[in-house]
């Protein structure tokens, strides 16, 4: 029996014997590289497994707090009180009234009151320096009690004054304008004793015109 042989006279058996061989140890190196390389792959994708862990790790969310706007409002109440200044209520005073004129008719400065004029032997009541009443007919006193001049005042009144300096001497309707001496009824052709006489007429409205306080000027 003839053995074939390839061209270069090995038998054609042994060449594929060799190639099976062959390829067979191949297939061998290749699953050793093969294992090798993925026992080296392992440990790489075991130690790579934390890394991504790690790296895939994701840390827990923030915790954010937000404080919510405070809803609870101060507001001051608008203030009630309102201050209204009151408007100035300066008021002027009006102009002092004009002081009466003296009344060229009577002898005296005076406007109101009484005026007695000793030399005329007259009298008159006066008042906002218009005459009033008079004039009238009077006695004023005698030497050694001369009636007193100048300007005075009516001190009290009295409706019968009895003098003790002369007897009580009844004197009606008194107006005293110095001390000691006053209108009253009294006699119109005797002089007095420093009074002014005047007639029982004419002393009621003196008195009833006359009120203490009142100026009297005497004149000579």
């Amino acid at each position: 029996m003839n053995k074939a042989t390839d061209t270069q006279g090995v038998p054609v058996r042994a060449k594929k014997i060799w190639l099976a061989m062959t390829g067979a140890a191949a297939a061998i190196t290749m699953a050793a590289c093969s294992g090798g390389t993925s026992a080296n792959v392992q440990p790489v994708a075991a130690e790579s497994t934390p890394s991504s862990s790690a790296a895939t790790t994701t840390s827990p969310a923030a915790t954010t707090t937000t404080t919510p706007p405070s809803t609870s409002t101060s507001t001051a109440p608008p203030s009630t009180s309102t201050t209204t200044k009151k408007p100035a209520t300066t008021t002027q005073k009006p102009p002092a009234a004009a002081k009466p004129a003296a009344n060229p008719a009577v002898p005296c400065a005076v406007t109101d009151g009484a005026c007695v004029d000793i030399s005329a032997k007259k009298a008159w009541l006066l008042s906002g320096g218009k005459v009033v009443y008079g004039p009238v007919p009077i006695t004023t006193g005698r030497k050694g009690y001369p009636t007193p001049t100048g300007t005075f005042h009516v001190l009290s009144k009295e409706k019968m004054h009895l003098s003790k300096e002369f007897d009580n001497a009844p004197m009606p309707n008194s107006v005293f304008f110095y001390p000691g001496d006053a209108f009253h009824t009294g006699s119109l052709s005797a002089p007095s004793h420093g009074c002014v006489h005047l007639s029982s007429a004419a002393s009621l409205k003196f008195f009833n015109t006359l009120s203490v306080g009142d100026p009297v000027q005497v004149v000579p």
